[in-house]
């Protein structure tokens, strides 16, 4: 973990907190369907705010939360008050999570993949603490398909890093989960639509589910 991860980013997940409330209804739509028929220990990585607490289904029988953001965690915590909803919370990067071998029927991963130090690290964690047959649900932006677009999103990459509190915008996620050993059940591609996020330097996205072996 960086230094500036391990400080937070105040402003961000103030600004994210707003953001995820406003977000257009087919991203909001597509966030139920990806816990949608969970059940279960279930583990979110990355968890931000919180933003998917309440959309978690009650065959869900015990949920844990990692989020390695302070600021973040603050307000996760919070919503998970509000909710009423009993949330096991830690203060965990992707990258080494505290949690045995096999211990979790799914890991959900909603634009989380983006932002961590070190992917293929954190889907190494993420494939040792699920259970064989397990899945990986996951939401993420990627890389363009065509060479110009790349282009623009490593030009944009140092900038967006800085804005975006680590999002790399450029990488190429969908491949990484397969290198990572998992066997991609389902994935569809769609457009990240404004204003989540603002600029069509993160459009290209994926959605879809993942088993271990």
């Amino acid at each position: 973990m960086t230094s500036q991860q391990q400080k937070g980013h105040k402003w961000f997940a103030a600004y994210w907190d707003h953001m995820v409330k406003i977000e257009p209804r087919g991203l909001q739509e597509l966030r139920d369907e990806t816990v949608a028929g969970l059940s279960g220990r279930v583990l979110e990585v990355g968890a931000g705010t919180g933003a998917n607490f309440r959309r978690y289904p009650q065959d869900v029988t015990q949920l844990v939360a990692t989020e390695p953001d302070p600021h973040m965690l603050e307000r996760a915590r919070k919503h998970a008050t509000e909710l009423g909803r009993t949330i096991e919370l830690h203060d965990a990067s992707a990258e080494d999570l505290p949690f045995e071998d096999a211990s979790f029927d799914a890991v959900v991963s909603i634009l989380v993949l983006c932002s961590v130090s070190d992917q293929a690290q954190a889907l190494a964690e993420i494939r040792r603490v699920l259970k064989p047959g397990g899945q990986l649900r996951f939401i993420e932006h990627i890389r363009f398909d065509g060479a110009l677009g790349g282009a623009y999103q490593d030009l944009l990459a140092p900038l967006w890093r800085w804005l975006g509190a680590g999002c790399n915008p450029n990488r190429r996620t969908g491949q990484a989960i397969a290198d990572a050993g998992f066997t991609v059940e389902s994935s569809r591609r769609f457009k990240l639509a404004p204003p989540v996020p603002p600029l069509c330097v993160t459009r290209p996205a994926i959605a879809g589910t993942a088993i271990r072996p």
